[in-house]
């Protein structure tokens, strides 16, 4: 996110400088930067700091579009309604609030405005919403919500089958469920798309490529279970929100996430550390992944 108050403050440093190369007596060629000048140091003085929102560029190739020029309204909408559901739907798991089914939660709180056409291929340009700095407690909201969808869709092209469990395991699966819509929609219509964010970009090459995506992606590819294992925690990463498990009676260490419906990590290592204990994680697979572990809150989590 870019602050106001810093581009202010360059354009303050910039306009003195600029002052102090202009002689006291040439007072008709100062008078334009003075003004200007008093304009900026008002405007910084007024300014409270003011988070700008990031944007991002979504583009599309395929039957729909017609090079650079523009792309078939109907698609374009609904394309750009898909994609808002899948990134509103990626923020409200992150918060833990959304449920299998119903209406996605903050959904007007959290669409994405369209600001701009992309140029190269056609496209949109959006600009994230603009959160509470208190809204997430460790996420980065809106910016980690685009930041895990743009890594879904390039994770399930070109990662491997770990590499994509590892990734959905962090995401509430009705939001890839979404992000697997938004994919569906673009491949019945022979379309494919790219995703720009910041530094990050990532382009389909071809329809086929996305239709791999989809397939990675749908619920028929994700295997959700519960199991119960009695064991001892090895120990809690906080800042990581990662953890090891010892299962008893077996020469087995699980390796796992802590949820974001525990919302102090460390209080596991306080609280629960080498005692024996039962917990039940979810396990979470892709394909032929290996197993991904995920303690979803202290509900699930017991001396023995």
């Amino acid at each position: 996110m870019r602050r106001r108050s810093h581009a202010l403050a360059s354009e303050v440093a910039e306009l003195e400088a600029v002052l102090s190369r202009i002689p006291e007596t040439s007072v008709i060629e100062r008078f334009g930067f003075e003004q200007r000048l008093k304009t900026a140091r008002a405007a910084l003085g007024q300014a409270q700091d003011t988070i700008e929102p990031e944007r991002t560029q979504l583009t599309f190739r395929g039957l729909p579009v017609k090079g650079s020029q523009g792309i078939y309204a109907e698609f374009g909408s609904k394309a750009a309604v898909a994609f808002t559901a899948a990134f509103t739907a990626i923020l409200a798991g992150m918060k833990d609030r959304l449920n299998y089914m119903g209406p996605i939660p903050d959904k007007a709180r959290n669409q994405l405005l369209i600001t701009g056409t992309a140029v190269g291929s056609f496209g949109f340009e959006f600009q994230l919403p603009s959160l509470n700095p208190d809204f997430f407690s460790e996420s980065g909201g809106a910016e980690e919500a685009l930041e895990r969808l743009l890594g879904l869709l390039e994770v399930s092209a070109e990662g491997t089958d770990d590499d994509v469990a590892e990734l959905v395991a962090e995401v509430h699966p009705r939001a890839v469920r979404k992000v697997a819509s938004f994919l569906e929609y673009l491949s019945r219509n022979q379309a494919w798309c790219g995703l720009e964010f910041k530094q990050n970009v990532f382009k389909y090459r071809n329809v086929e490529q996305l239709r791999r995506s989809r397939d990675r992606l749908s619920e028929g590819n994700i295997r959700e279970t519960h199991e119960e294992f009695v064991g001892e925690l090895q120990g809690v990463l906080p800042k990581g929100r990662t953890f090891e498990f010892s299962v008893s009676g077996a020469d087995q260490i699980l390796r796992g996430k802590v949820g974001i419906g525990i919302e102090d990590p460390d209080i596991l290592n306080r609280e629960w550390l080498h005692k024996p204990v039962r917990v039940s994680l979810n396990v979470v697979q892709v394909g032929k992944s290996r197993p991904s572990y995920i303690l979803a809150d202290l509900e699930r989590i017991s001396r023995v």
